[in-house]
């Protein structure tokens, strides 16, 4: 879904999440444990006792693991519906409203600012320098994607089915890490996966943006079709979700 993502006008995009924040809650994948080992080797330090702003955090997915390693965590989130949901799901953990352009955040306040699948909803001309002035020195910044893995054969081919239901040409994906973090970005990638119910999986692609914006008739039609040529792969009706998590850590000067 990454390629689809980026058409069309990227705020109306992020905020039909809103609208949809209880199917985005259930169904969203969430991330392995060896996600945040990788971020605390990366970053130089343990989760547990640093002080992290997690933006864009929607539901909660990444913010919710990161207080259970011992953060302390502030989520920010510019969307109603999504940071009711994440209130609703982490009431111990403060959500305070903002973006990644125009964090609401003390200056040199954190050890850690982390986006979890939400960099592309912002402009890095404005993002890299407000994640820089929250960040103490020698803190970092950890921008991680969860794409599920297309080197899968059956992934593959549900992808191009997407990308030719939008109309949208494979190679047009949209992320990219932001300029202006002097030490550069440590990479890792982590592959996991999961096994799901068949409607949860069909459930997980209508939570997607391109979904939200095509309305329920369009979106009920494709996914009725997807679930025809799934059930004769999976007969069981449970679904391995193969992913790999690419995560990058900036450490501010």
């Amino acid at each position: 879904m990454r390629a689809i993502e980026n058409n069309g006008h990227m705020t109306t995009r992020a905020r039909s999440f809103d609208a949809a924040a209880a199917l985005y809650a259930a169904h969203r994948p969430g991330y392995p444990e060896a996600l945040y080992d990788a971020v605390e080797e990366l970053a130089g330090r343990p989760l547990a006792g640093a002080r992290v702003a997690d933006v864009g955090a929607g539901t909660g997915l990444g913010t919710g693991p990161l207080r259970r390693r011992g953060a302390e965590v502030v989520a920010v989130e510019p969307g109603d519906g999504m940071a009711a949901e994440f209130r609703r799901a982490h009431p111990d953990i403060p959500v305070v409203r903002g973006d990644g352009d125009r964090l609401p955040l003390a200056t040199g306040a954190f050890d850690l600012v982390t986006y979890a699948q939400a960099w592309h909803w912002t402009d890095p001309a404005r993002s890299v320098p407000e994640a820089r002035r929250v960040l103490r020195p020698g803190g970092a910044l950890a921008i991680w994607w969860n794409d599920i893995d297309e080197s899968v054969p059956w992934v593959a081919e549900q992808g191009a089915r997407i990308r030719a239901f939008f109309e949208v040409g494979e190679g047009t994906g949209f992320r990219t890490l932001p300029q202006g973090i002097d030490s550069g970005f440590a990479s890792r990638t982590v592959a996991w996966s999961r096994r799901i119910p068949l409607d949860a999986h069909l459930a997980n692609l209508s939570s997607h943006s391109a979904f939200l914006l095509l309305g329920e008739e369009g979106t009920r039609a494709f996914m009725d079709a997807e679930r025809a040529r799934l059930e004769g792969l999976f007969p069981d009706g449970t679904v391995e979700e193969p992913y790999t998590v690419a995560l990058h850590v900036a450490r501010n000067p």
